[in-house]
């Protein structure tokens, strides 16, 4: 009965579907199993119901239950490839085991198992299941509210980014004005509109995107795109669960068709290059050829972001393609623009951690990140490092009195032995554990609330410090190297040098010096800070003065590039 009861409460599916057309609904089987079952008011789950996990599930289930599951699972193995167990099977289960409460039930509003068994099976072979895995609520939320949608199809796959800027889940997007406006321009253009916004992992290609759904919400674009609906596809969701040839072509063309018939949709494909080959098999078409014949028409306009290496190896080879797009480059900001970045993301960052982010924390984390972290790029480093620092404080600070520690050690014990009383089917005393836990995890969060209060004057603060401690933990570079003030490095340099390179003073000193002029500003901005040739002869201290120079400049001599010519001569 209780499968019964999620069956309708999933409301997705042909099972689902069909017991509603039969007038079995939710608040019908709560009723019936308060009756039959001689208790009190039995609730059922609502759509939203948190899922229980699968291991968990298992050992509840009664004898009965286990039958059903088992001729399910027959049903799918016969009619299915996949054997994936669909709603419809649970019901065909439910159906042949035939001396249950829910066919007790079913047969209280009139449906008779048999022929409800018969009407079941011809719909199956007829192809009406879904062709995907089960799905959850969230999914069969969205089934429903797409009902009301202009594109019930796309919005299966897809993400509106005007609805999410119009409800305020993006951050600021701050310093990118001038490649909003290019998006614009493209995209008002009366051929090839389609953008490409091409850069760096981590620049803000996504985030430009996002602020320019922000500004179609609030007006802020040309009267071309007023109105316009900015959309995410999401190709993986499509290719998910599409086992059998056509169903990804069907399900991509169903989307575009819905928006070439709304006529307000803009396509946003994060990842551009993934559309070339995707979905294809043998006989089958992969998306870039679906959307080339209609961005040729210009029945859609597509924003795309990629990579330049992605763009060069996938987009420029194939020229049908290419030529349907507008490069748009997205460079790395510098250190000042990172900086006001992070100024306006930093009121986010406090109230999600509940700490104060000091101007000294944000300055540290782009100067430190540029110089130490240079496998990634700007702002993205700065973001992770600040979100970062300021999670340790938080933990820190909510993890640290001998009581939160206590209540957490009591907390693990009682679920451990709630979860054995489970498994031992005491589950009186288990329910008696459950309701303990629920007061310890209520007290933890009390106590959590009053060491982070409300107050934002009361909230800890973040500094420079501890972004050098992530820096250091993220390289293994020594914290005092990190923090050292860069007027301190430079002034006592030549001592540092002269500690592992004896005999040489006259050349370290002429190093120094060279390092302080242009550290100094005393030099060209597009040369760099030094270039030097050591001459001398083997032995003297020239490579070691090299290791040097990188150990005090920037904390490990292994910050050093070392190519030995001599074996270039050898090829």
């Amino acid at each position: 009965e209780h499968l019964l009861a999620g069956i309708v409460a999933e409301r997705a599916g042909i099972a689902s579907e069909l017991l509603a057309q039969a007038g079995l609904d939710a608040q019908t089987i709560s009723r019936h199993l308060t009756v039959l079952n001689h208790k009190q008011p039995v609730d059922v789950p609502p759509e939203d119901a948190e899922q229980i996990d699968g291991n968990q599930i298992i050992g509840m289930m009664t004898p009965r239950t286990r039958l059903v599951v088992n001729l399910a699972a027959k049903e799918a193995e016969g009619r299915t490839q996949s054997g994936v167990i669909e709603p419809e099977h649970l019901l065909m289960g439910i159906l042949r085991e035939g001396d249950s409460v829910a066919v007790r039930i079913l047969e209280e509003v009139g449906i008779a198992p048999r022929q409800f068994y018969s009407k079941l099976s011809d719909a199956s072979q007829e192809g009406q299941l879904p062709s995907g895995p089960v799905r959850g609520p969230e999914s069969a939320r969205a089934d429903r509210e797409s009902k009301d949608s202009d594109t019930p199809n796309l919005d299966k796959f897809s993400r509106d980014l005007t609805q999410m800027a119009a409800e305020d889940r993006f951050d600021p997007i701050i310093g990118r004005e001038e490649e909003i406006r290019r998006i614009d321009q493209i995209l008002c253009r009366r051929t090839k509109n389609n953008p490409v916004l091409i850069g760096e992992p981590g620049v803000g290609k996504t985030a430009i995107t996002e602020g320019l759904a922000q500004k179609i919400v609030v007006d802020e674009v040309p009267d071309l795109l007023r109105g316009k609906r900015l959309v995410s596809l999401d190709l993986g969701g499509m290719l998910a669960g599409s086992k059998y040839r056509g169903e990804f072509e069907e399900r991509l063309k169903k989307g575009i068709d819905e928006a070439v018939e709304a006529g307000n949709i803009i396509f946003f494909i994060d990842e551009l290059h993934t559309i070339i080959g995707a979905g294809a098999s043998e006989g089958a078409m992969d998306a870039s050829n679906i959307l080339k014949p209609m961005l040729a028409r210009g029945e859609v306009q597509v924003i795309g972001a990629t990579t330049l290496d992605e763009y060069r190896k996938h987009i420029e080879k194939d020229a049908a393609l290419e030529r349907r797009f507008q490069p748009v480059m997205v460079s790395e900001p510098g250190e000042e623009d990172t900086v006001e970045i992070l100024y306006g993301l930093r009121p986010h960052y406090e109230c999600h951690h509940r700490v104060r982010i000091s101007d000294e924390a944000v300055e540290a984390a782009v100067q430190l990140s540029t110089r130490y972290i240079t496998d990634r790029f700007l702002p993205d480093k700065a973001i992770d490092l600040i979100d970062e620092a300021s999670s340790r404080l938080r933990i820190n600070l909510e993890g640290g009195s001998d009581e939160v520690r206590g209540l957490r050690e009591k907390l693990d014990q009682v679920i451990a032995d709630k979860e054995k009383a489970v498994k031992d089917e005491e589950f009186e005393k288990a329910a008696d554990l459950k309701v303990q836990e629920d007061e310890l995890t209520e007290n933890l969060k009390t106590l959590a609330d009053c060491s982070l209060d409300s107050n934002r004057e009361d909230w800890p603060v973040l500094t420079a410090d501890m972004i050098a401690d992530i820096v250091s933990s993220w390289t293994s570079i020594p914290v005092r190297s990190l923090t050292e003030d860069d007027s301190e490095r430079l002034r006592r340099l030549e001592d540092e040098l002269k500690k592992r390179v004896l005999g040489q003073d006259e050349a370290v000193t002429a190093v120094a010096k060279a390092i302080r002029r242009g550290r100094l500003g005393l030099k060209d901005p597009f040369r760099p800070t030094g270039s030097f040739i050591f001459l001398g002869t083997t032995g003297v201290g020239k490579t070691e003065l090299a290791k040097a120079l990188a150990e005090t400049m920037f904390g490990n001599e292994n910050a050093l590039v070392r190519i030995d010519m001599s074996e270039f001569m050898e090829k």
